[in-house]
């Protein structure tokens, strides 16, 4: 890629091989020959870590190990086996957790993690293990919140009731700190927060989801559509910046998926140019076709194609957009292929608060209406300050 240095383009390739389904060794070999030193492999390393696949670049340098140096082969192994005691401890944390809100009649739906390590990968050590992910109806978050307090899971950024119930209008998730460390569970009731603008129906996907294995359990999935729709949209609100998201989309859109019901959803959501990139990136990372009814009903325009590039442009060079600057916020409104959304967009980010308009400024209820003009005042400060990726 243009501006990127032989040794970023040598570690990306290795990685995306590494991702790629069938793995092929003339790739692997013809990259790993480059890394000649103890030091680019740590670098390897590291970046196959910031981007979620570390157990993926291990498993298929398995396959060659005549490839590695034994050293280096031997931190990988380590670093793996590590990932794989997360994933069991996540695992019986999630047991736990499953069995204690269903036992309360608490209907969840697990998704990332742990559920597309089993699904996608058929092995939890296979997917880097993060944290603890579920969807939930947004009615159920107050019993939520009780239920897993019993299991020693506390908010991890508390909020008082009236800042909660405007949070539930505004916000999407809120994320829980355990006895074994911060942010091990988080629960979203949407998809994205409301200032993108895309009104996912969530009632919908709780009707149409499928029964899963996840660590021994019978649990609720999204169907295959909605958790291609779902991951896209996470990927987009993030510029698609982790290698394991992309990999999780390949193998996803690869199975057997209803294109024309995906292609009406992303007519009626405005998602249509946010689906096309998503294709494009898994079609130029991992050399997959785009199917031939993901073409006829999420059609291609000139400026998906501009974006995919950009996007992975930036990915091979290891830079990333800061989610505060004005060149995200323009980005953004670049995936937005209606004006109306990209109106909205900008309308609802202006004048939405949240949990940081809270913390700079205490207002009683009554008077929360006033957090407009404290959103707005701090939004043009942060997009005033210059825009820095790394």
């Amino acid at each position: 890629m243009p501006g990127t240095s032989s040794a970023l383009e040598t570690e990306w390739s290795l990685l995306r091989v590494a991702c790629s389904t069938a793995a092929n060794r003339d790739p692997l070999a013809s990259a790993c020959s480059q890394l000649s030193s103890p030091a680019r492999w740590q670098s390897l390393f590291d970046r196959a870590e910031h981007h979620g696949v570390l157990p993926l670049l291990c498993q298929a340098l398995s396959r060659a190990e005549d490839l590695v140096p034994p050293e280096q082969m031997c931190a990988l192994k380590q670093s793996h086996q590590t990932n794989l005691h997360k994933a069991l401890f996540l695992s019986r944390e999630f047991i736990r957790i499953i069995d204690h809100l269903s036992s309360q009649g608490i209907e969840i739906i697990p998704y990332k993690g742990l559920a597309l390590a089993e699904t996608l990968y058929g092995d939890i050590a296979l997917r880097q293990s993060g944290d603890i992910d579920l969807l939930i109806r947004a009615s159920e978050l107050a019993r939520i919140q009780h239920a897993v307090r019993e299991l020693e899971y506390v908010p991890h950024a508390p909020l008082s009731e009236p800042q909660q119930r405007a949070y539930m209008k505004s916000g999407y998730e809120c994320a829980f700190d355990g006895a074994a460390g911060r942010n091990l569970l988080e629960v979203q009731w949407d998809i994205q927060p409301r200032f993108f603008s895309v009104n996912f129906d969530m009632e919908g996907l709780f009707r149409r989801a499928v029964t899963v294995s996840v660590a021994g359990r019978a649990v609720k999935a999204p169907s295959n559509e909605d958790l291609f729709i779902v991951l896209a949209l996470h990927a987009a609100k993030h510029v698609w910046g982790r290698l394991i998201w992309l990999s999780d989309l390949a193998r996803i859109s690869s199975l057997p998926l209803n294109w024309a019901w995906i292609g009406r959803q992303a007519w009626e959501l405005g998602i249509v140019r946010i689906l096309r990139v998503t294709l494009l990136l898994v079609m130029n990372l991992f050399e997959t076709p785009v199917p031939s009814e993901a073409e006829a009903n999420l059609p291609a325009d000139p400026d998906a194609f501009a974006l995919a590039e950009e996007i992975e442009s930036r990915l091979a060079s290891n830079t990333i957009y800061n989610a505060e600057s004005r060149a995200y916020f323009r980005f953004m409104l670049r995936l937005r292929e209606r004006r109306t959304d990209q109106m909205r967009f900008l309308s609802r980010l202006i004048l939405t608060p949240g949990p940081g308009e809270w913390a700079a400024v205490r207002l009683p209820e009554p008077l929360f209406p006033l957090y407009r003009p404290v959103r707005l005042a701090r939004l043009v400060a942060k997009i005033a300050r210059p825009s820095r990726s790394r």
